[in-house]
């Protein structure tokens, strides 16, 4: 799986531990294939990498957003909602151990509390790779379908009387941002589609 073969060369520049190589993959591959991961999963990894690698390019510190593409929904308990502070965190004690300097994790630890929110940043990598994280959105309608009923499953433990309206404030503040996508290709490409997906999504929900 493309998806580990780059985790593995990405760790490789910072350690010659096999193991320990071996080890973060297997906790990670672990976290993504939990059970009623449905769209939080390896798949999801994979879409964003081939994203963001488009881009790579435009990326400051590509090491920083590929860590924090592995890390970013490694916990998610659909019951929470302190999902994202605690992938950081795990981050920042598997980063530590591979002795990433102290404001590179601090760096990758931004990029992922920034995909709670969606909002824009000042720091233009961060931007980036929240947009590869919505690039879902922009994609046709049958992707988008698929992709909103998988997050339905995920959160299959709450009716659709509790659902329903916590989706609905979802879509609602995404569709109130200026622009969902903060990077000009990303806006080009996906800003139009992601807004008519979203306005369906919601109008279906109400």
């Amino acid at each position: 799986m493309v998806i580990a073969e780059t985790f593995n060369g990405l760790v490789g520049r910072y350690t010659e531990d096999t193991a320990l190589i071996e080890k973060l993959w297997t906790e990670l591959a672990g976290y993504y294939s939990e059970k009623g991961r449905h769209y939080h999963n390896l798949d999801h990894l994979n879409a964003l990498l081939g994203q963001i690698l488009s881009q790579k390019d435009r990326v400051k510190d590509l090491d920083a957003i590929l860590f924090a593409l592995y890390y970013h929904d490694a916990v998610h308990r659909v019951s929470r909602k302190d999902n994202e502070e605690r992938s950081a965190l795990l981050a920042h004690k598997r980063l530590g151990v591979l002795k990433l300097q102290k404001d590179r994790i601090e760096v990758c630890k931004k990029h992922i509390l920034a995909t709670k929110a969606h909002e824009f940043s000042d720091n233009a990598d961060t931007n980036l790779f929240t947009d590869a994280d919505l690039s879902i959105l922009g994609q046709d309608w049958d992707t988008y379908r698929d992709y909103a009923e998988k997050i339905r499953r995920e959160y299959s433990i709450y009716p659709d009387l509790v659902y329903n309206p916590g989706r609905k404030k979802v879509l609602e503040h995404l569709l109130q941002m200026e622009k969902i996508y903060k990077t000009d290709p990303f806006f080009a490409k996906f800003e139009h589609q992601a807004r008519l997906n979203l306005r369906k999504e919601l109008t279906a929900l109400i």
